[in-house]
């Protein structure tokens, strides 16, 4: 941990786990905090809004999808952001999760995750630190109130510094117990609140979310080898017969049970500090895994050839304490420790790599939308705007490409606008654009609305509604009025549903109209108020119908200003200096006519047979 935090006018006070957290997320420079209030998570962003309001904006979100998603978009901008929920809730904020594993963060990005061992207040147990490994992120587990404190700075250098997503791992005691804790000053990182546009690393389209995965296990190596050195794993020697490795809230009962006992101690727990591990294994006779819940670590310690007890005596279900531990003592040998526990590891299998240098490389085709995608005209719109445009999944992902190149994040389902509004209310100074489908709209897009309705937001969102689910094959929604059976049904409204949840400022529009697209635009983006714009025309390739006939360039009126080709429509080609129209895929859609300056673009006199 770097020695960055000024120590004067520093007092004691006893401080719960969670208002520990919220008080080492304003020591660390923290300005956005969201979250879903879930026991026994809830008191953290309760005591950052009592607290810190004045240097943290905090808000409750519709759900922890939404709360990942903000606090990603504010982190994307700069700021240091953390999220807060219980366990379970991460199953709900897995989606992004996983994702913002491969594009990383520019602030520091901590989710403080609270598991709840014996179910106090929960429908099921889950182990948390099996998220961070499943993502391939680090993750922390505080002891006490002292460290729950210390390693938010931590844990906000090490995401910063490699660029990664961080889980504080807590638990019912650790958020719920009171300890002493030696405060601190507030300390701001030296850097600007400003998105710095980056696609290929924010934008985890296939293309570029390759190369993400190669560095996902770059970073992974890197981060082992610092866990390995940090002060938040430490080797307590005592008597060598026996050691045991233990983290968070279970060291403090080892310490009571075992006073006597080596102790590995390990604040860090994943990337997993492999040398740290052996180098305190080889010290000591006999190894005792003690940790709440999953065998996680003792899982591993087994895969590096280490002899060890582990779940064989702990307990893998409810929670541990002095009292359980105790009855953990008394089942192994006083003087040998668990001699009859220990197994021999298995053997690590390698998989056979295949040599790809060997195959044959396919020719490059970049991925285009379609000839007549009623999505073109509204990125073509936003190149008149210099603002910030958050997308999601779907064919308009495509709208990251040259030579549209608006599109500047993508996440997961829902993202687009969630990413939106934690970016705006960070303090991005340029007004921040989302963008979602209409089936990504029903599917996570509401939730997200809902948050910007509910705190206050001003992001303008924007809804390509082209009537159907395209991208995965044209499948019904409930915007389409029909089931997956065939069946009649009622169609849901978008535009209603911005009403209903508090939108004021909505407009819908055809975006083949440049008229409509351009004006719609720039009220809403330079509006204070949030707005819903729905561009709504369908799909082209649902309809098996093209929206006109063909057009053509009147070679002799074309200027060769190349503004057409800004459109990116695969109809249109260059040949040369030559500019012409491929009668044959040209949709007819008339974008290419109405954004000509120069008047040489008009329809093709004779009929053409259309591949729709």
């Amino acid at each position: 941990m770097t020695n960055s935090v000024a120590t004067i006018n520093m007092t004691k006070k006893i401080l719960s786990g969670n208002e520990a957290y919220a008080r080492g997320a304003w020591e660390a420079g923290a300005t956005f905090a969201a979250g879903y209030p879930g026991t026994p998570s809830t008191e953290i962003l309760e005591n950052v809004a009592k607290h810190y309001k004045n240097d943290i904006y905090a808000e409750w979100s519709p759900n922890e999808k939404v709360a990942f998603e903000a606090a990603v978009g504010a982190a994307y901008a700069g700021a240091r952001a953390i999220t807060t929920m219980k366990h379970v809730g991460l199953n709900v904020a897995a989606d992004p999760l996983m994702t913002l594993s491969y594009t990383g963060t520019v602030g520091g990005f901590i989710a403080i995750v609270a598991d709840d061992p014996g179910m106090h207040s929960s429908q099921n147990e889950q182990d948390t630190r099996r998220f961070a490994q499943f993502a391939k992120i680090p993750v922390f587990e505080p002891s006490d109130s002292q460290e729950a404190k210390d390693f938010m700075r931590l844990a906000f250098e090490v995401s910063e510094k490699y660029r990664t997503a961080v889980i504080m791992r807590s638990t019912t005691r650790v958020s719920h117990s009171r300890s002493l804790v030696l405060e601190g000053e507030r300390v701001l990182p030296e850097r600007k609140i400003g998105f710095i546009k980056d696609p290929p690393r924010f934008v985890p389209i296939p293309a570029w979310a390759k190369s993400m995965r190669q560095k996902v296990e770059e970073r992974l190596t890197a981060l082992q080898k610092a866990a390995a050195k940090s002060p938040a794993n430490r080797i307590e020697w005592r008597d060598k017969n026996v050691g045991i490795v233990a983290s968070g809230i279970a060291y403090q009962y080892v310490r009571e049970v075992f006073p006597e006992a080596s102790v590995l101690k390990l604040g860090w727990a994943f990337p997993f500090p492999d040398d740290l591990i052996r180098e305190f294994a080889s010290g000591v006779k006999h190894l005792l895994i003690v940790e709440e819940l999953e065998d996680f670590l003792e899982e591993h310690i087994k895969s590096l050839g280490v002899k060890c007890v582990g779940k064989e005596v702990v307990p893998n279900i409810g929670e541990l304490s002095a009292d359980v531990l105790a009855e953990v003592k008394a089942k192994l040998d006083p003087n040998i420790y668990g001699t009859a526990y220990g197994s021999d590891a298995q053997p690590t299998l390698k998989s056979a790599a295949i040599d790809l240098s060997q195959l044959p490389t396919p020719p490059g085709r970049p991925p285009v939308l379609c000839p007549g995608c009623p999505h073109r005209g509204i990125f073509f719109g936003l190149g008149r705007h210099d603002v910030v445009v958050t997308g999601d999944i779907g064919c308009y992902s495509l709208g990251v490409l040259p030579p549209l190149s608006r599109m500047d994040t993508i996440l997961c389902m829902g993202g687009g606008i969630s990413v939106a509004h934690g970016m705006e209310r960070a303090g991005e100074p340029k007004p921040v654009v989302g963008i979602v489908g209409d089936s990504t709209f029903f599917h996570s897009g509401i939730t997200g609305l809902i948050d910007i309705a509910y705190n206050k937001g001003t992001s303008t969102i924007i809804v390509l509604d082209n009537r159907i689910t395209a991208m995965t094959g044209h499948q019904e929604n409930p915007g389409t009025g029909k089931t997956l059976m065939d069946e009649p049904t009622g169609i849901v409204s978008i535009e209603e549903v911005g009403r209903a949840v508090g939108i004021k400022n909505i407009a819908t529009l055809d975006p083949r109209n440049m008229k409509q697209v351009y004006a719609a635009l720039k009220e809403a983006v330079a509006s204070p108020e949030p707005w819903l714009i729905v561009s709504k025309a369908p799909c082209p390739l649902y309809l098996r119908k093209n929206p006109g006939d063909p057009l053509e360039i009147n070679q002799s009126k074309c200027k060769k200003c190349k503004l057409c080709l800004k459109l990116g429509c695969p109809a249109i080609e260059k040949d040369g200096e030559a500019i012409s129209i491929n009668a044959y895929t040209c949709a007819g859609c008339t974008l290419c006519l109405q954004t000509c300056p120069h008047g040489c673009i008009h329809r093709k006199p004779e009929p053409v047979q259309h591949l729709l």
